[in-house]
């Protein structure tokens, strides 16, 4: 029970080359890098932001003219 020698490794590659095809395998490996790439360049423009987002803005109390309406202040528990 040790590792995997390269024979190991040799046939496994190529019954995955038997099974899918060299055209599918290449189609797969250029979609993966593209992957990988556009995974950089997003975390690289995300990273990049000189200037700080703004503050969220504040919900401000407006009167309401609905005689059913209850105003109270929340308070928290301590």
């Amino acid at each position: 029970m040790g590792s995997f020698s390269i024979w190991h490794w040799l046939i496994v590659l190529v019954v995955v080359v038997l099974i899918f095809g060299t055209k599918k395998l290449k189609n797969v490996g250029s979609d993966l890098g593209a992957a990988v790439k556009g995974f950089k360049d997003g975390v690289r423009d995300g990273s990049t932001t000189d200037a700080p987002a703004p503050p969220p803005q504040q919900v401000t109390a407006q009167k309401s003219a609905d005689s059913n309406t209850v105003d109270v202040e929340a308070k928290t528990k301590s």
